[in-house]
């Protein structure tokens, strides 16, 4: 049995029946066949490590990084930040990822700038991208600027998925006014926080519910899915419902992400939240929630890395079998982000595949394709 098309065998295939021994036909851009049977001639054997779908990722702040390296400091060649970005995506098995890119912002933090650099080295970058990006807009409701802004990039292409945020302090992630001062304090003096306080307060009470509408309209006129971030009570997964949100992002109390899962609503936890063994903020931990079945899927947010690492400790910690586990970062995202060509291993899907091994009691990505074509 001969064959030219690309052919991974011995290997653990992540199906929809659990781990099963198996090889995959590579023809093209999709998954031509898969079986357990005769193997054809010239195949790569994956001495049996697992082959799964390539990851998905709905959520990441990790471009920002890489174009504001330093404070205040701008990259000036966003072409190659994306690349650097992309690189690391894919050696972490990311395939697919919605890049999250801020429409407003809070604080004066650089993030409006950072709007325009960001979807500029995604245009620039374009033909040299290995992983399929896309783009996560995650709209600051209290910047009295954001309708305008959203007005302005919400036509884009690669548009897969909307957010809403607010980060006033005194509740959300920033319940906890102590902590948000923390946050701030090196960056204020006392007078200058209480006057930062009272003026995103006060933007907030004036532009909130305008621009929550705005976004809400046009997902209702887009169909695209919205998500809504940081919910600590349950007025605001009641809220979230009424603008038309299927997920709960990030959920920073247990009270919010059992509401989230008694309403329907998907819940997405920070991956290194469970690998740093709870939030860097306060938050709940992600292993609660998880231990109480209400976890849909995992956000590598801003380590790339944390995304397997954070689906192998759900099995590892939280009696999650293996395949639930993995299914946090590749089928359930990329059903979530409406993405129906991938996230399985099946015939006439995307051939998005990651090759991984077990190394000191983790998981590590040994080879990746996308789109039939390895990558990594």
């Amino acid at each position: 049995m001969t064959t030219k098309n690309t052919v991974l065998a011995g290997a653990r295939l992540l199906t929809q029946d659990g781990l099963k021994k198996g090889h995959i036909v590579i023809g093209g851009t999709r998954i031509e066949s898969m079986g357990n049977g005769c193997i054809p001639l010239g195949s790569e054997d994956l001495e049996g490590d697992l082959l799964l779908p390539g990851l998905v990722e709905l959520h990441t702040d990790n471009l920002e990084k890489h174009l504001k390296p330093r404070p205040g400091l701008y990259w000036p060649e966003p072409a190659a930040a994306m690349e650097a970005h992309d690189a690391q995506l894919v050696s972490a098995g990311i395939t697919s990822v919605l890049d999250s890119i801020c429409v407003g912002e809070s604080v004066d933090s650089g993030r409006q700038v950072l709007l325009d650099l960001s979807l500029k080295a995604l245009e620039e970058a374009s033909d040299h991208l290995r992983a399929d990006h896309r783009i996560h807009f995650r709209c600051e409701i209290s910047d009295p600027d954001m309708g305008e802004m959203f007005d302005q990039v919400s036509g884009h292409p690669l548009l897969s998925l909307v957010s809403l945020m607010d980060h006033t302090p005194g509740q959300r992630q920033w319940r906890d006014l102590d902590a948000y001062r923390t946050y701030y304090q090196s960056k204020s003096t006392d007078t200058d926080f209480e006057a930062m306080y009272e003026k995103i307060r006060k933007r907030r009470d004036l532009y909130g519910e305008e621009n929550s509408r705005k976004v809400s309209r046009f997902i209702g006129q887009t169909k695209l899915p919205l998500a809504s971030h940081d919910d600590t009570l349950p007025e605001h997964i009641e809220e979230a419902l009424r603008l038309g949100a299927t997920i709960s992002e990030f959920p920073t109390t247990l009270e919010a992400a059992r509401e989230a899962g008694r309403r329907g609503l998907a819940v997405t936890m920070g991956a290194p939240n469970l690998v740093r063994g709870g939030s860097h903020s306060g938050n709940v931990s992600a292993k609660e929630v998880a231990k109480e079945g209400l976890l849909s899927t995992l956000s590598s947010d801003y380590v790339p890395s944390s995304l397997l690492s954070g689906a192998y400790i759900l099995h590892r910690d939280c009696d999650y079998s293996l395949e639930e586990a993995l299914k946090t970062v590749t089928e359930n995202p990329a059903k979530l982000g409406r993405l129906t060509d991938r996230g399985r291993l099946e015939p006439g899907l995307r051939a998005d595949l990651v090759r991984v091994g077990l190394s000191n009691g983790r998981l590590v990505v040994k080879n990746v394709w996308v789109a039939g074509r390895q990558v990594f």
